[in-house]
């Protein structure tokens, strides 16, 4: 079994890999309108196997449009074309090395005012998550996801997700057993999230955050590591 510093560094460099991911693919402009959501997430899967030798990813790639960023990780919209005044989330879980990254962002096509004010509020309210998280010690994955929902709605937006985040590590999601919820930044997940896992180990967590406008009918998506690494990147991603 790994040393705890070992896996601190592997689920960062996880990280730091999936960040490069990402600028390569605002870099190469895949995003882009006239593509639809699945070509795109082809082209990310091809990317990062270029960049990385990715093989797998731990969970499905989600790229989503338009209204279809109202929709939770769970469901599966019909695929769609990407517009040229748009809006697009990118949540990606690539296995490097064994390890699990997961890692979501948002870009914005075009000048329309509150879309690029949801940009800005995502990391905004991932900050605002994480400064929770620190200043409560036992706070459970519950109450998290109450703040959550909270901070969404005093930054004018709903939370969108049914779900904050969740437990990641060398595939833990494989490998939970039992009643799992306690593995989720989710209503009943009463455990405080500062403990060990099933093997032993310190629990390290994601926070997603989903925030939607429920009446203009779309929504964005962040996500990264909750417990490790910097905070946010407040940089907002605006495709061309």
């Amino acid at each position: 079994m790994e040393s705890e510093a070992d896996r601190v560094v592997r689920l960062l460099a996880a990280q730091e890999q999936a960040l490069a991911l990402f600028d390569e693919i605002g870099a190469r402009a895949l995003i882009a309108p006239g593509r639809s959501e699945r070509q795109v997430s082809n082209q990310i899967r091809d990317l990062a196997h270029e960049m990385f030798g990715v093989e797998r990813h731990w969970h499905k790639r989600v790229v989503r449009a338009g209204p279809n960023t109202l929709h939770p990780y769970a469901d599966n919209p019909p695929d769609r074309l990407i517009d040229a005044d748009d809006i697009v989330f990118v949540d990606l879980g690539p296995v490097f090395a064994g390890w699990e990254a997961d890692f979501g962002r948002t870009f914005v096509l075009g000048d329309d005012p509150v879309r690029h004010r949801l940009l800005a509020d995502l990391p905004r309210v991932f900050d605002a998550g994480r400064t929770y998280f620190d200043a409560h010690p036992d706070v459970t994955g519950a109450e998290l996801f109450a703040e959550a929902g909270r901070l969404a709605g005093a930054a004018g937006w709903t939370f969108g997700g049914p779900i904050a985040g969740h437990l990641v590590g060398e595939f833990p999601h494989a490998r939970i057993p039992g009643n799992k919820i306690e593995y989720y930044v989710a209503p009943g997940s009463d455990r405080p999230m500062r403990r060990l896992d099933h093997d032993g180990r310190r629990c390290h967590w994601i926070l997603e955050i989903h925030l939607v406008d429920e009446t203009r009918a779309f929504g964005g998506f962040f996500e990264q590591l909750l417990d490790l690494g910097p905070s946010a990147d407040t940089t907002a991603s605006t495709g061309s």
